[in-house]
């Protein structure tokens, strides 16, 4: 029996992840599951799984979710530093799948037990991946990607020699906007940007699909997790989402990595690998689906593109820079003090101030250095977010 833990149980990925342990309930020993708000979720699927402990993120919830498992046993406990130490639980497989740079900690800490990770969490590749990829060496850990395209890169590489790789194309389905007249993006609500036409994500990863500044995520978690240079990585819109990525390589092949729009395939994979399992997702049928479609993402659209190929450049504590202003410039969104459009310019603002004022390029990448850039880098975030407004 696989001891396990699920870090974001309650979001979409962290329920996939749930899905599929509970069509195998036998196999499984659920060590932790955390949560940010939702006692309910957490509480009932900590229950049916039989965790060791439920952590939730907010303190103000700790009571209602002690409430809610009184009796059971389970372990209560709630903020960063108790999400922390559960990850130092002895366990065989972590899904880390908390949203934003709070995901990173967990992480760093599961990879100290020399465990697999699997990794959904965008910003722990983005902020720190140097210096993450050194710490599963160091302890003798796996990380597997878990995001659809990474899972797709990472498949379609099995068996190949990294030297012959020439390039690897992210596919991005270019999100609630990918058909708008680029004069109405300034004027695109929440609710708008808040409605995925491929996939039922949360909400804050559905608006940034919608302005790409997930694909900008994923090309610098391109660079990071292979290797591969920032002049071989491509992103071209795909709006059936059925192709996930492709790697091409020097005698000109292309291998594509084809599947439904379905989470459960890249997570499926993840937890069984390095074998495969049957998994209760979508068999397509290419002949009704009859064609697919491909263009070029156009960067007056989709700024968010040329801002991740400037981090690429750069380098060092650049992505945690631009990590942290997303995540302010997308709070600052949905709380409606600034328009769409003004995320991109928030985040280039960002860079701009930090590059010119504060001198960061040749700081030493720690965790520490990272968690201090982070904290710098929404502070001036801040500051653009209230000129913008």
């Amino acid at each position: 029996m696989r001891r396990i833990s699920v870090f974001g149980a309650t979001g979409s990925i962290g329920q996939n992840t749930i899905d599929l342990i509970r069509r195998d309930p036998d196999a499984y020993d659920v060590v932790a599951l955390t949560g940010g708000r939702n006692v309910a979720q957490l509480a009932n699927d900590a229950k049916d799984l039989r965790a060791d402990i439920a952590v939730i993120d907010d303190a103000s919830c700790l009571n209602d979710l002690r409430d809610a498992l009184a009796g059971t046993g389970i372990e209560v406990a709630c903020g960063a530093d108790a999400i922390a130490e559960a990850a130092t639980r002895p366990a065989d497989w972590i899904m880390s799948s908390i949203v934003g740079a709070a995901g990173l900690a967990p992480g760093w800490a599961a990879l100290e037990q020399g465990t697999t990770l699997a990794l959904a969490n965008k910003e722990s590749l983005v902020t720190a991946g140097p210096i993450l990829l050194e710490q599963a060496r160091t302890h003798g850990a796996t990380i597997l990607p878990v995001d659809s395209e990474h899972s797709a890169v990472f498949q379609a590489l099995v068996g190949e020699d990294m030297g012959a790789v020439e390039r690897v194309i992210i596919t991005a389905s270019g999100g609630a906007f990918r058909d708008w007249p680029l004069d109405k993006l300034a004027d695109a609500t929440i609710e708008q940007a808040s409605s995925h036409p491929n996939w039922d994500m949360g909400q804050r990863i559905t608006i940034d699909s919608a302005s790409m500044f997930n694909k900008g995520m994923e090309l610098i978690e391109t660079k990071e997790f292979f290797g591969v240079r920032p002049d071989q990585i491509e992103t071209i819109i795909h709006p059936e989402s059925l192709i996930h990525a492709l790697v091409g390589f020097n005698d000109g092949a292309l291998m594509a990595h084809v599947g439904p729009p379905d989470m459960r395939h890249a997570i499926g994979y993840a937890l069984h690998w390095p074998d495969r399992k049957a998994l209760p997702v979508e068999r397509l049928d290419l002949a009704q689906i009859g064609s697919l479609n491909f263009r070029a993402p156009k960067d007056a659209r989709y700024p968010a593109l040329a801002l991740a190929r400037r981090v690429m450049k750069e380098g060092g504590l650049t992505g945690a820079v631009f990590n942290a202003a997303k995540e302010c410039a997308l709070d600052g969104f949905i709380a409606g003090k600034i328009g769409f459009l003004d995320m991109a310019r928030v985040v280039e603002m960002t860079l701009d101030k930090i590059s010119a004022h504060d001198g960061l390029q040749n700081v030493q990448m720690t965790l520490d250095t990272v968690m201090e850039t982070d904290r710098l880098a929404r502070a001036r975030a801040d500051e653009a977010i209230a000129k913008l407004g």
